[in-house]
């Protein structure tokens, strides 16, 4: 059905939802190379005030992508919840933006709804919300995920220890660990992106880095980013594995371009939860997304990329993660083109996700060709910081040597909790203070000294 408003004399006329959905999306340059996006932005705005008159009902109805065609769209309808769905059933997109402003949306009624909303619903009312409305939002939801320590908290802000090395070379990712971890990051997972995905090689490096954790009894996962299938033979020849790694979509066709499908995410997970290897939970999944990834395997299906990227959240929702990362800035300008829309991307890639009920971080990264700069990222960083994010990267120097793109420091993990008085999650800071790195709320003390024991990583240098 065609959906239409006025603007003076001139009536503005979509014919479907999902063109609807496109016009209304904020400017990025991803719609514009798909074709998708307003002409300008008088267009955005019609397309705007027309999205908040439409029912929350309509996107179970009229499907972006037909059920019989796609497995994430029979996902989001074979799992909707109608009993949660029930306290909300009634609004618009425009009445439910108001709903979440308000006092009545809190953490309860925010948990409670959360598996009755489709990623469709969300990514129509972030459309229409302004960033101050995101952040606000975002702050109310805490989503807390545990496997060897408790993540999510809302006075805790967690890092993924990143260690990478062009050359996958033990003793370069062994010095960025130990760099890591003297300045109190690593507690999300001490996360590997493998140069290579040859067998040999990712296993040794799940190896080092489970030697780490166990030798100094560290209260936190390990994970080698390698794909899916990688991890399934791992553990099924005995390799320690905590967390199985994916990136994923939102259309079956873009899955289908990284070589999974829905069958093989559940063999993994369920291999990973037969290891037993949490301590105090079994959330065993690490999910890394981006805007623009269907779109940039022609799997788009003609929907804007930021709906396309909260469909993807209704797979991560599917396997209950430990972490889902939105990758923001990574894919590149084709997608992003400027801080400007980076900084928007990632705001609504962090609330769409929460209020799924995901345990959203965020990598605050831009490549060098992107019109993005450090400055940038600091304002999207403390922007995700107020908002609640419940984690992000830890890369020396911020400088990715092996993916060749600008991210995070440990530095700016600790500008961060400083700033907003956040702690790293509470097993890891007990660690931090036994090894003599932090004091009790967070804070650096060491003296330039390694802690006792530490020789170990040392000698791998």
């Amino acid at each position: 059905m065609p959906y239409q408003v006025n603007i003076g004399v001139t009536r503005y006329v979509f014919p479907d939802l999902r063109t609807l959905l496109a016009k209304a999306s904020p400017l990025r340059s991803g719609d514009c190379l798909a074709g998708l996006a307003a002409e300008n932005a008088t267009e955005r705005v019609a397309a705007q005030m027309c999205l908040a008159d439409v029912p929350l009902k309509r996107f179970l109805e009229d499907l972006l992508i037909p059920y019989e065609q796609d497995e994430v769209s029979r996902l989001i309808i074979d799992g909707h919840n109608v009993q949660a769905f029930a306290m909300v059933s009634h609004m618009t997109v425009g009445d439910f933006r108001n709903w979440l402003l308000s006092t009545e949306a809190n953490q309860g009624s925010l948990q409670q709804i959360s598996s009755g909303l489709s990623p469709e619903m969300v990514a129509a009312v972030s459309k229409i919300m302004r960033i101050q409305d995101l952040i606000l939002v975002s702050q109310k939801i805490e989503v807390i995920s545990r496997f060897r320590n408790t993540l999510g908290l809302r006075g805790n802000l967690a890092t993924r220890l990143q260690p990478n090395h062009p050359l996958d070379d033990p003793a370069g990712i062994a010095s960025s660990i130990l760099d890591g971890l003297l300045y109190g990051s690593g507690d999300a997972v001490i996360g590997i992106n493998p140069a290579t995905d040859n067998y040999q090689a990712v296993t040794r490096l799940m190896h080092l880095v489970d030697d780490v954790i166990q030798r100094f009894d560290i209260p936190t996962q390990s994970c080698v980013l390698t794909h899916v299938s990688t991890h399934l033979e791992a553990i099924e020849k005995g390799v320690p594995v905590d967390l199985v790694f994916q990136s994923i979509a939102g259309t079956q066709a873009a899955n289908m371009s990284f070589g999974i499908d829905l069958s093989m995410l559940h063999e993994a997970h369920q291999a990973a939860l037969s290891l037993k290897r949490g301590t105090i939970g079994n959330q065993v999944m690490y999910f890394e997304t981006g805007q623009g990834s269907a779109l940039s395997a022609n799997a788009h299906h003609g929907i804007d990329q930021q709906t396309c990227e909260a469909r993807a959240y209704a797979v991560a929702r599917k396997f209950n993660p430990l972490l889902v990362n939105t990758v923001v800035g990574f894919i590149g300008p084709e997608y992003l083109y400027d801080g400007k829309q980076i900084i928007r991307a990632g705001l609504e890639d962090h609330f769409c996700g929460k209020l799924l009920g995901l345990p959203m971080g965020c990598d605050v990264c831009y490549t060098n060709h992107a019109e993005a700069d450090q400055d940038d990222m600091d304002s999207l960083l403390t922007q995700l910081g107020v908002a609640g994010v419940n984690f992000i990267m830890g890369v020396p120097g911020a400088d990715d040597i092996m993916l060749n793109y600008q991210s995070t420091s440990f530095h700016d993990a600790l500008y961060l909790r400083q700033t907003l008085h956040k702690q790293p999650a509470p097993e890891f800071l007990a660690w931090l203070v036994k090894m003599g790195i932090t004091d009790t709320r967070g804070l650096l003390v060491g003296n330039g000294s390694l802690p006792e024991g530490f020789s170990f990583l040392e000698a791998r240098l």
